[in-house]
């Protein structure tokens, strides 16, 4: 059918189906297909109510001339379309007719044929649980459904052209075989069947290797076989193909290659002859045994190197150790192995086996090995008088000799070679000996057995040196010696004995008595053979006991008296006072001494040492020292205001506080203070004061001091006035304090600066050609000795105008704001 065509009775069916939908839904009136052939439809529709009869017409799009008519009565509602053409779209009408032949309700659909019958061409069975169909093609199909009958039992399946095959059959069983064709109108009638028988099953095979050169196949009978036919060749391709027929279920290939892998391949045939399903198995032959089997025997660590050449095909080897009931195994992929742990003194017969994933070849011929004798035991070491070792020792069996090493601990080593059961060597004092004993054969060493360490007495300790660190404490050193593990130190007296226990090679012998004689003696102690002895003395004096300071006077400013109290002989005394500035000594054989020159503001710590021929004693405890504050070597005076005088000063040695005081006849003034400065008020102005301080020290110890006299500035006039003198100019005026005094005037304004000294005792002072129009500020100070302005006299503010280009009134404006007070 042509594209245009099929578009075309697609469109007129959509049409048809619209128009059903609707007269059903107008009458109730349905129709409906439910089965459709090549050659058949088959509808029924509803009762219809009134109808005495149904027409049903069936006709055929784009096929000219080809309709079907029929007529039902009103008990039958469904019917068969017949003689209709494959592959082919029907128009198909149902309608309801009265008793009058008058069309009550109508229906209508549009229903398509199925595929022409196919016709079977052939069909074959190549597996046993499958069968294959060929066909020509039918036209109109879009897919075909293949169907396998056997009895009950039917399998289909649908393939889209030919041919087909059906799968999940059964081996050995005849089917018939039939074919539909289908599209979307539905499918065909079966085709005529064929009978096909499927072949038969593969024999499911077992396979072993029973030895290295055969194979031994079996399996089960096979349902309806007659005979089976099994094939062998190696996987590799070389050699040749070996094929046995056999009625019997088993066969045994032999002289095969060992340990090669063969494919075998086994079928059944039926009576006819047909070959069935093949299985195919994979096998591979057992190894031969190893060939050259080599045992190296390590004496060292008591284990063997087994080695062979290596066997065709084998995958794994394992070789077996045999000493009696003992077995000693190891495994490998390689062509040796390690056997470890061999007992010594012993006998072993070693073999090696070959795997594979076929089984294994027979064991090699034993190979015998013999170890190395045992380590021997029971060592004993007795020492004689004359430091001789005699070492002993228990026989063992395969021993044809024996060796005996002796290593002292410094490394030295000397050895024994004989046949007997004991050895003689000379030793020394202090040392630790290990002593191995060995025995030997044609294997070699025996393995390193217990070792035996003996121990002699420690050496005593010589050339020890005693230092005197302090009149109770003497510190004994001495170079170490062999065998010692701790020291013990013994000081003795007459009044009592001193010990000292110690790993080291020092010992501190404290709480002796000072002005001492003592006896010293080192011993040294080893734990595995105790003391020793037998070492010798020295006799060690102690130093003079320390002094203790009874009193300290002050002799003077600089001048400091120390006295103390000791018992000690023939010694001699030396003082010393310790401060920040550095230290000051005197010395004495008796009891007192005096030290000079000491500085002012310091603190001095003293204390007093004894000196004999057998060292020196511990310092006394120490007495503090301090001596008054130093005076300030700089004093300086401020005058700040008319009554108020700054005065300060440089830092005074020693000094924590200070005083000061101004005096005159007219009064004092005084300050105390913490820091170097001080203010000083109700100072009167033009007056002669003497200057003294005093620096007081944190204790309290004070020094007195005095400097040159100070004179305070003479006093700022007071009344100060302005007034207006002439065209352009302006006199101050003002009362002196004094009348011997000199004062200078300023007039400081914005457009200039004016100064004027008239002569002593001279209480005003004219100043011409002044600008007007400008605010002045005056001021009117004592002049000083060098002529320099006093800045704490008051300022006053006075407003100049003009009277045209003249100075005309001056108003006073107060006192400055920035007046110093």
């Amino acid at each position: 059918m042509r594209g245009s065509e099929r578009a075309s009775l697609e469109l007129i069916g959509l049409l048809l189906h619209s128009l059903e939908v609707v007269f059903s839904a107008n009458t109730g009136f349905s129709m409906s297909i439910y089965d459709v052939t090549s050659r058949s439809i088959y509808l029924r529709w509803s009762k219809f109510s009134g109808a005495s009869s149904y027409r049903v017409t069936a006709t055929a799009v784009n096929t000219v001339g080809h309709s079907l008519l029929a007529h039902f009565s009103d008990v039958t509602l469904k019917s068969t379309l017949t003689s209709l053409i494959p592959n082919t779209v029907y128009a198909i009408q149902a309608e309801a007719i009265d008793k009058n032949g008058i069309t009550l309700a109508e229906t209508q659909t549009m229903q398509s044929t199925a595929p022409d019958i196919p016709v079977i061409d052939q069909a074959y069975s190549k597996l046993s649980n499958s069968i294959t169909v060929e066909w020509r093609a039918v036209p109109g199909a879009t897919s075909y459904l293949l169907s396998a009958q056997d009895g009950d039992s039917c399998i289909e399946t649908v393939v889209t052209k030919s041919p087909g095959t059906v799968m999940g059959l059964e081996p050995a069983t005849c089917y018939r075989i039939t074919i539909r064709s289908v599209n979307a109108g539905g499918k065909s009638r079966p085709s005529p069947s064929r009978k096909t028988t499927t072949v038969l099953s593969a024999p499911i095979l077992s396979v072993s290797s029973p030895s290295y050169d055969s194979i031994a196949v079996s399996w089960k009978a096979v349902y309806m076989a007659v005979g089976f036919s099994v094939s062998l060749m190696r996987s590799d391709g070389l050699g040749r193909m070996l094929k046995q027929n056999t009625t019997n279920t088993s066969f045994i290939f032999s002289n095969l290659d060992p340990g090669t892998l063969y494919t075998i391949k086994a079928y059944a045939w039926n009576a006819n002859g047909l070959p069935g399903d093949d299985f195919t198995y994979n096998q591979r032959t057992s190894p031969k045994a190893p060939a050259d089997v080599q045992v190296a025997f390590n004496s060292g660590v008591l284990r063997a190197i087994v080695s062979w050449m290596p066997a065709e095909g084998a995958l794994t080897y394992s070789v077996t150790a045999s000493s009696g009931l003992l077995k000693l195994k190891c495994n490998t992929t390689s062509s040796s192995c390690i056997i470890p742990s061999l007992q010594c003194g012993s006998e072993y017969s070693v073999s090696v086996t070959a795997h594979n994933d076929a089984g294994s070849s027979n064991p090699t011929d034993a190979v015998s090995l013999k170890t190395i004798p045992c380590a021997p035991g029971n060592i004993s070491t007795e020492e004689d008088e004359h430091g001789n070792l005699l070492v002993s020792w228990s026989r063992v069996n395969f021993g044809h000799y024996y060796v005996v090493f002796v290593k002292s601990d410094d490394g030295l080593e000397v050895y024994c070679n004989t046949s007997h059961t004991q050895c003689h060597f000379q030793s020394d004092c202090g040392f630790t000996y290990f002593i191995s004993v060995f025995a030997y054969n044609k294997a070699g060493q025996s393995p390193l057995g217990d070792v035996f360490n003996y121990t002699t007495a420690p050496c005593c300790p010589s050339n020890f040196r005693a230092v005197l660190v302090s009149s109770d404490t003497v510190e004994v050193s001495w170079s170490p010696v062999r065998g010692a593990e701790m020291y013990e130190t013994k000081a003795a007296s007459w009044r009592g004995t001193v010990l000292c226990n110690d790993t080291a090679t020092a010992c501190t012998l404290s709480a002796l008595r000072c002005n001492t004689r003592y006896n010293v003696t080192v011993y040294s102690f080893s734990e595995a053979r105790g003391s020793n002895t037998s070492c010798a003395s020295k006799y060690v004096a102690t130093a003079p006991c320390s002094p203790e300071i009874k009193n300290i006077s002050k002799e003077a400013l600089s001048v400091i008296s120390v006295h103390w109290q000791s018992n000690n002989e023939e010694a001699t005394y030396i003082v010393t006072a310790r401060g920040e500035t550095g230290l000051w000594h005197c010395t004495s054989s008796g009891n007192s001494c005096t030290l000079i020159n000491l500085p002012c503001g310091s603190a001095f710590s003293v204390s007093v040492i004894a000196r004999s021929p057998a060292g020196q004693s511990l310092p006394s405890y120490s007495v503090p020292l301090e001596t008054a504050p130093c005076c300030p070597n700089d004093l300086t005076l401020t005058q700040v205001t008319q009554s108020v005088t700054n005065i300060s000063w440089s830092i005074g040695m020693g000094a924590q506080t200070y005083a000061t005081t101004l005096e005159s006849p007219k009064g004092q003034a005084k300050c105390r203070t913490l820091k170097n400065y001080c203010l000083l008020g109700c100072i009167t102005c033009g007056t002669n004061y003497t200057v003294s301080l005093k620096a007081i020290s944190e204790t309290g110890l004070t020094s007195y001091c005095t400097y040159q006299g100070y004179s305070s500035s003479a006093c700022c006039p007071s009344g100060v006035k302005l007034y207006r003198l002439g065209n352009n100019g302006i006199r101050v005026y003002w009362r002196a304090s004094e009348e011997t005094i000199s004062y200078i005037t300023d007039l400081c304004g914005s457009k200039g600066n004016f100064t004027c000294t008239p002569s002593s005792g001279v209480s005003y002072c004219d100043i011409t050609e002044i600008p007007c129009g400008d605010v002045y500020t005056v001021v009117v100070s004592p002049a000083t000795d060098k002529r320099l302005k006093l800045t704490f006299c008051p300022k006053k503010i006075y407003s100049v105008t003009c009277s045209g280009s003249s100075v005309g009134m001056v108003i006073y404006r107060g006192k400055s704001s920035a007046e110093h007070v």
